[in-house]
């Protein structure tokens, strides 16, 4: 589990992000990222939604049935300032994950985003480069788990998100017969990140008081 990475990843690329339920939601794209997506409202705190996708189960087509459409379950997020993200587990050719982004943009999301475990963009990038100028996405998060390929790593939407140091503690816990409870549990490590960029949040917040009162 790399909920924690994910969220510090997406808090320092997004360091204005305000985690609540006015600002915030999670999105589950299917109904197979149901449990990680329960999983992150429950460290965030915040609603979450869900799509599922509707299939034509009278054709096939590249060896599977088509999708006819992506429908939404949750809060509506029309005429909110909502800031949504969509976790999986991994991006392949991408065309999911990019038409739940398009479905949450027509219903008028302020900013998505789309964090996976394993980034494998098996069709390129060119879409994803397309969707980002149109203002679909806003960043995509993925470990380092799988090669990076430097294109990647430079587009300006990608975060990556180093579990170099988590596996390093994991394999030296287990090297040295010690417990890795602590590093399976993130409880701890997710309430202390969220402290701290609340913290500063309000800190900044009391900075441009002063500076406006002045």
């Amino acid at each position: 589990p790399c909920v924690y990475q994910f969220i510090k990843a997406l808090l320092r690329a997004e360091p204005d992000l305000q985690v609540d339920n006015e600002h915030l939601m999670v999105i589950s794209p299917d109904e197979g990222g149901m449990g990680r997506a329960i999983q992150l409202t429950n460290y965030l705190g915040v609603d979450m939604g869900m799509f599922y996708k509707r299939r034509d189960y009278t054709r096939i087509v590249d060896g599977k049935n088509p999708i006819v459409a992506h429908e939404f379950l949750g809060t509506n997020v029309e005429g909110k300032d909502v800031i949504v993200v969509i976790i999986d587990d991994m991006i392949s050719s991408g065309d999911s994950i990019l038409d739940v982004a398009r479905e949450l943009k027509r219903r008028k999301a302020r900013k998505v985003y789309a964090a996976a475990t394993f980034g494998l963009f098996t069709n390129g990038l060119a879409k994803f480069d397309a969707a980002y100028e149109q203002g679909i996405i806003d960043h995509i998060l993925t470990t380092n788990l799988v090669y990076q390929r430097p294109e990647l790593l430079s587009r300006p939407y990608y975060v990556n998100v180093d579990l170099s140091k988590y596996i390093a503690l994991l394999i030296d816990n287990l090297n040295h017969n010690v417990s890795i409870h602590g590093l399976l549990n993130p409880t701890d490590r997710i309430n202390r990140i969220l402290e701290k960029h609340r913290a500063a949040q309000a800190q900044k917040a009391a900075e441009n008081n002063i500076s406006e009162e002045s």
